[in-house]
């Protein structure tokens, strides 16, 4: 084989130490601190290193990617099952060497790592994601305090966390018992048509252990929104920097609702169209404003680093995998990315639409193979639809269920034309 990239390094990244393998065979160890860092930066310059492959493991490798970024090295950073050392023969040491062998003669990957604002943006995302679950297990304690009292709102509200709900649980930590008084609290909807059933609900049992679960999800539960809102500005001042130099229009356009967990950003779909030069995902089905901020956030701007919608689609996890052998089809897990995860959710939702073509496909693939290959058979064409509409600017129109079992049905009928040519039969359609 011929080596492609000449004086290259391997490292291999562990919590406590970093070990780097280079073209002579040597390999040294270095210790995780940024002073470390920096050292192993100077003795690969020392070696005459120009690239430098290493292994994404968590967010080790995080500092040293950019140290080494900004000292010149050509830094690829890449999936460790590509990898995979030898049976028997592993240890960090040779981890290094066999990074090192593997980067000089071209046979890994490089992965897509954020950089700049995208990267800062990314940060604040998936922090506000993680808020949101973490508030949403307090929705949960708040849930089980109130039913450890028989306090039945969860059967009668759609949701505690609601203006209704909230407004009650703080009633009820402030010493409110009488059902009247709670009663009053509710919006005049919910009155109108829950009122016997709220009455009853509120009729609980109420003891000091209850009271604490509950008052200690409440204050749980707004302590994360609060941080939500946090992130949120921050999000806001990070595609207020992206679009500095662009010139956004002052009234927001009309967009796609956001059901839930919209974020407190001005003019959000605004700074999306300046980014992607007023390529509008949400024109496509299920993409409203937030996932094309959450898909943005994970891939960019610049989709066509993937060379074809076959590429984006397999490394967001989506593509068939090729797992045969003889007989046996296996189904090998490729991975979990997030961009891959938005995709997913969103294509979940769409199975459950009554007046979207996708929908529609993704049952028919449901009745045949099951929910998990027909969410990923929907987020699949989804991601294959985002990835034409920012590379080649193919437009998208949702034409309806109705139009999409009429191409079923003319499928459907070329077929049975075929095979009546080749088998010499007759087709007498029905009046």
């Amino acid at each position: 084989m011929e080596k492609i990239h000449g004086n290259a390094a391997g490292i291999d990244i562990g919590s406590m130490k970093v070990f780097a393998g280079t073209e002579d065979g040597a390999v040294q160890s270095f210790g995780t601190f940024t002073s470390d860092f920096k050292i192993l930066a100077k003795y690969l310059k020392e070696k005459e290193v120009n690239t430098v492959a290493m292994e994404a493991t968590g967010v080790y490798w995080v500092i040293l990617y950019d140290i080494l970024s900004e000292e010149g090295f050509d830094v690829w950073l890449v999936d460790g099952r590509q990898t995979k050392q030898v049976p028997g023969r592993k240890t960090d040491v040779k981890d290094c060497s066999w990074i090192q062998q593997l980067h000089s003669y071209g046979l890994l990957s490089r992965c897509f790592v954020a950089e700049g604002s995208l990267k800062e943006l990314r940060s604040y995302q998936r922090l506000r994601e993680d808020h949101i679950r973490s508030s949403a297990m307090h929705i949960n304690h708040m849930q089980k305090a109130l039913i450890e009292m028989n306090i039945r709102l969860p059967e009668v509200l759609s949701q505690i966390q609601g203006k209704t709900g909230i407004a009650l649980i703080e009633a009820i930590l402030s010493g409110e018992r009488d059902k009247a008084t709670l009663l009053s609290l509710c919006y005049s909807s919910v009155r109108k048509k829950k009122k016997e059933e709220l009455i009853k609900a509120l009729e609980g049992y109420y003891t000091e252990a209850g009271l604490f679960a509950l008052r200690q999800a409440y204050h749980a539960y707004h302590f994360y929104r609060k941080q939500i809102q946090e992130c949120d500005v921050k999000i806001q001042e990070v595609l207020q920097a992206i679009n500095k130099e662009k010139e956004i229009g002052k009234g927001e356009v009309p967009r796609k609702p956001i059901r839930h967990h919209k974020p407190n950003v001005e003019n959000l779909g605004g700074h999306l169209l300046k980014i992607f030069g007023d390529k509008d995902a949400s024109l496509l089905s299920g993409i409203t404003d937030y996932t094309w901020l959450q898909v943005y956030s994970e891939t960019g701007d610049d989709l066509s680093r993937w060379p074809s919608e076959k590429h984006f689609t397999s490394w967001l996890c989506l593509s068939p995998g090729q797992n045969n052998s003889g007989k046996k089809k296996r189904r090998a897990r490729k991975g979990r990315p997030q961009a891959g995860q938005i995709f997913r959710k969103i294509a979940q939702s769409l199975l459950q639409s009554k007046h979207i073509a996708l929908g529609a496909f993704g049952r028919r693939i449901r009745s045949k193979k099951g929910s998990p290959i027909a969410i990923k058979a929907i987020a699949r064409k989804l991601a294959v639809l985002y990835w034409r509409l920012m590379v080649k600017g193919s437009t998208y129109v949702e034409r309806g269920i109705v139009h999409y079992e009429e191409q079923l049905k003319n499928q459907k009928k070329k077929l049975l034309n075929k095979l009546a040519l080749e088998l010499d039969i007759q087709l007498v359609p029905q009046t």
